[in-house]
C-alpha cells in the first residue's frame, strides 16, 4: 500500500505544486470564445430555422445553411484583405444576413461594428473614422441615409451592398470598391477558423447614442460576451433555450440586440429577424403567425403593438423583455390583461453589454396579491447573476442604505461591463478610481436587493429643496386611458428653479383637458410634485435607440412661461 500511494503521489505531485501559498486548480484553460457559441450551433442545431421579414415577403434557412454562409464569408473577408482585428462595420436591419456578420467576423479575427442607422450625419461620420472601419455592410433599402456621408470616411475602402428588396446595387461609388454580397458569398469557400484567438481580444464594438456631444466606443471581449451569452440564458435572466421562438425587435445595432443574437444562436432557438418594418401590425403579424415564445423591444414598440394583438391568440408568448426607458405600470398591465403575460422589465446600457438587472418574480413575489406584483414590475428587480451593484452618495464611494427610500447614484462591476471608453479622454467621467461604471442612473434599493430606477441623473427636476423624480409623474400620467406617450421636463422657474412641465401625447379620436390630466394624477401625487402646467404635443421626440429624447424637449421649452411664474 505505501508503495502504491508513494506511486500515487509520484503522477500528481507535479501538477498541484503549490506556488507560494497557492494551490491552483486542475481545470483546462478553455478559452472563451464566440466561436464555440456558433460551432455549437453548427453541431447540434444545424436543422432550427431563421426566418427574415423582408419587403417582398419572408425568407427562411436553416441554420446549418446559416453556418455554411457565416463560413463562407470569413472566406470573403479574407480576400478583401481586412486586416486581423479591423474593424467590419454593418449598416443594417436584423436580418439573416447581419447575424452572418455578426459571427464571421469576431469568429474570424475582425471586430464587428454595428452601425446605428439612426445617428446624425456627423456623428455616423466621427463613429466610423474613430473606429477606423475598413468596410461597411449596407443594406440597399436605407444606402440613401448614408450616401451623403461617404466622402467624410477616411478609412473605409470597400462597400459590400446587400439587397434587401428595396433600393438597388450602385455599379460604382467613387473612391471605394463595390460589391454585392451573394456574388461575394458564391465565389468563396468556407472558411476554417483561426485557432489563436484570445478571449480577450476585442469582438465587436458599439457607440453610444450620443444624447450629449460625441458618441462613445465600447468594445466587447469574446470573454465578455461568452459570459453575457451565459448569463442571458439563465432562468432568472432572459432564459434562452432550445425551444424558444425569439424575434429580437430591439435593433442588432442597440447593443447587440441586447445579447438575444448570440443566446438564440447558442441555444439552438429559432430566430424570427423583423427587417424593416417595425410598426405595430407587423411585429403582431410575426408574433402570431411564426408562434413567437419571446418577443423584446423597447416601450414605443410594444405601445403600437398592444391594440394589433387584441382578439389573437398570443399563447406561444412566454416572455416580452422589455428595457430602454422605464415601463409604465399601465402598459405592462395591459399586457397581462389582454395576453396573461406582463411585461418583464430589464435594465442596461451599452457600457453593459447590456443586460444587468431583469424583474423576474421570485417564489415570495409570485404569492403576493396581483396589485403588489404589478407595483413590484415597476421595478428593475435583481442585479443580474454575475455582475455587481452598489448605489453610493452621489461624489462617493459610500453605500446608501437598502430601505427602498435613499436614492444613489447606480454603479455597475463585472465581467461583462466596460472598464473604460474606445481612446477616449471622457472616460474618466463615467468610470470610478476604483473601477465601478458610473450608470448615470439615480436609484433605490429595497431591503431585498430590488432596484428601482428614480430618473436619470440630468432628468432629475430640482424644485426648491426637493428632488422631483421625472419617471414617477410620468408613470402616473401614462395610466390615463386616453394618453399614449408622456415625458415630463423641468423647466427655469424664478423661484423654485425649476419646475415640472408635462408633455403629452392624446391617442388618437380622445380629447383631453390639462384639467382632466391634472386631476387624474393629483391623488397620487404630492403637491410639490404635480406639474405646473401641461402641454399637448404630436409625438415625443424620440433618441436614436427609441428612447425619449428629453434633451430635444428641454431645448423646444427653454423659453417657456408656467403659468405659476
Amino acid at each position: 500500500m505505501r508503495r502504491l500511494l508513494a506511486t500515487v503521489f509520484r503522477v500528481v505531485a507535479p501538477a498541484t505544486r503549490m506556488q507560494g501559498d497557492t494551490m491552483k486548480g486542475l481545470m483546462q484553460p478553455t478559452q472563451l470564445t464566440i466561436n464555440y457559441l456558433f460551432d455549437r450551433a453548427e453541431k447540434y442545431h444545424r436543422e432550427k430555422t431563421i426566418v427574415t421579414a423582408t419587403a417582398t415577403g419572408r425568407e427562411r434557412i436553416t441554420y446549418g445553411e446559416w453556418a455554411d454562409r457565416t463560413r463562407r464569408l470569413a472566406s470573403v473577408l479574407d480576400t478583401l484583405g481586412i486586416s486581423n482585428l479591423g474593424r467590419v462595420a454593418t449598416f443594417a436591419w436584423n436580418t439573416q444576413r447581419h447575424l452572418e456578420l455578426y459571427f464571421a467576423a469576431p469568429c474570424s479575427g475582425r471586430v464587428l461594428h454595428t452601425l446605428n442607422i439612426r445617428l446624425f450625419p456627423e456623428q455616423l461620420t466621427y463613429i466610423v473614422n474613430h473606429a477606423e472601419d475598413e468596410v461597411i455592410f449596407i443594406d440597399t433599402s436605407i444606402f440613401p441615409l448614408i450616401e451623403p456621408l461617404l466622402s467624410t470616411f477616411t478609412t473605409v475602402k470597400h462597400l459590400v451592398f446587400m439587397y434587401d428588396g428595396k433600393g438597388e446595387v450602385p455599379a460604382s461609388v467613387p473612391g471605394f470598391q463595390v460589391h454585392e454580397y451573394e456574388a461575394l458569398l458564391a465565389a468563396a469557400k468556407p472558411a476554417v477558423w483561426p485557432s489563436n484567438i484570445d478571449e480577450n481580444q476585442a469582438a465587436s464594438m458599439c457607440y453610444t447614442s450620443g444624447t450629449t456631444g460625441n458618441p462613445k466606443g465600447v468594445v466587447y471581449s469574446h470573454r465578455s460576451t461568452y459570459l453575457h451569452t451565459m448569463g442571458a440564458m439563465t432562468v432568472d435572466s432572459l432564459g434562452a433555450r432550445e425551444s424558444d421562438v425569439i424575434l429580437p425587435v430591439v435593433p442588432m445595432f442597440h447593443a447587440n440586440s441586447w445579447g438575444l443574437a448570440h443566446a438564440g444562436v447558442a441555444s439552438g432557438a429559432d430566430l424570427i429577424m423583423p427587417g424593416p418594418d417595425l410598426s405595430g401590425p407587423a411585429v403582431a403579424n410575426l408574433i402570431v403567425e411564426e408562434k413567437v415564445t419571446v418577443a423584446a423591444g423597447v416601450p414605443t414598440i410594444w405601445m403600437a403593438v398592444l391594440p394589433e394583438l387584441k382578439g389573437r391568440d398570443t399563447s406561444s408568448l412566454r416572455s416580452i423583455p422589455c428595457g430602454g426607458s422605464a415601463v409604465p405600470k399601465a402598459l405592462s398591465e395591459a399586457y397581462r390583461e389582454q395576453t396573461g403575460l406582463p411585461i418583464l422589465q430589464a435594465w442596461g446600457m451599452t457600457e453593459t453589454s447590456p443586460i444587468a438587472a431583469v424583474c423576474t418574480m421570485s417564489k415570495a413575489d409570485q404569492l403576493l396579491p396581483q396589485e403588489e406584483q404589478a407595483e413590484l414590475r415597476t421595478t428593475v428587480g435583481l442585479i443580474a447573476f454575475g455582475v455587481e451593484m452598489r448605489v453610493v452618495e452621489p461624489g462617493t464611494t459610500t453605500p446608501q442604505p437598502w430601505d427602498g427610500e435613499t436614492s444613489g447614484e447606480l454603479q455597475c462591476a463585472g465581467p461583462w461591463i466596460a472598464s473604460n471608453y474606445y481612446n477616449d479622454p471622457r472616460s474618466g467621467e463615467s468610470f470610478t478610481e476604483d473601477g465601478w461604471l458610473r450608470t448615470g442612473d439615480v436609484a433605490v434599493v429595497d431591503s431585498k436587493g430590488r432596484i428601482r430606477l428614480v430618473d436619470r441623473t440630468k432628468d432629475l427636476i430640482k424644485s426648491g429643496g426637493e428632488w422631483i423624480s421625472s419617471v414617477d409623474v410620468e408613470n402616473e400620467l401614462m395610466a390615463h386611458p386616453k394618453i399614449a406617450e408622456a415625458a415630463v421636463i423641468g423647466v427655469p422657474h424664478p423661484k423654485w428653479s425649476e419646475r415640472p412641465l408635462a408633455c403629452v401625447v392624446v391617442k388618437p379620436g380622445e380629447t383631453l383637458t390639462k384639467e382632466e390630466v391634472l386631476e387624474f394624477i393629483a391623488p397620487s401625487l404630492a403637491k410639490w410634485q404635480m406639474p405646473d402646467d401641461v402641454v399637448f404635443i404630436p409625438e415625443v421626440p424620440k433618441t436614436s435607440v427609441g428612447k425619449f429624447s428629453k434633451k430635444t424637449l428641454r431645448e423646444q421649452f427653454e423659453t417657456y412661461q408656467l403659468p405659476t411664474v
